[in-house]
């Protein structure tokens, strides 16, 4: 089965002095990707591959979670990735080798949350509703494509399981922020 974890960066500052690709991550979104780092352990949802932008913000989101969850993920920095577009995140998606049965892409909006919507045909009408009104920092899909082949998925083929914000899993309320 495989599976797509789609996680936006966490919380970044609004400035940098190296620009927008060096903007760090806030306390607040050290904290929040820390708790998506939980979530990803208490569910087993712990991915084969992260795939992430090589923005500072994706790449620290990454490595705060992966301390949380004490594990190292095996990890691909693309640049092709940073502020892509939905059909550059499918073109990345249909180069997944097929031993990944689960694999987490780090990226940032808007490009992340119209690849989640177009990519997603079924699933929870709350989650997909959610997701559809606000994709916010450290936001996380769970897509399911069953057997289909990774270079084989096409719009609409992915089946949303869940959508989570660091809200829900702190106060249980949406994160709409």
């Amino acid at each position: 089965m495989h599976r797509l974890v789609l996680l936006r960066h966490s919380k970044a500052a609004r400035e940098a002095g190296g620009g927008d690709r060096e903007r760090p991550l806030t306390r607040r979104g050290r904290e929040d990707a820390a708790r998506v780092g939980r979530y990803l352990v208490e569910e087993k949802l712990i991915p084969n591959l992260a795939v992430v932008s090589d923005a500072h913000r994706t790449r620290e989101t990454l490595e705060c979670l992966m301390a949380e969850t004490g594990r190292r993920f095996k990890t691909l920095i693309d640049p092709a990735l940073y502020l892509a577009e939905d059909f550059i995140l499918l073109g990345e998606l249909h180069k997944t080798p097929e031993l990944v049965q689960t694999m987490l892409v780090v990226c940032h909006n808007p490009g992340l949350a119209d690849f989640a919507l177009r990519i997603c045909g079924s699933g929870d009408a709350q989650s997909l509703a959610h997701m559809e009104m606000k994709y916010p920092t450290s936001g996380l899909a769970l897509i399911d494509f069953g057997n289909t082949p990774w270079a084989n998925i096409k719009w609409g083929q992915g089946r949303l399981d869940r959508f989570v914000t660091p809200s829900m899993l702190v106060e249980g309320v949406d994160d709409l922020d």
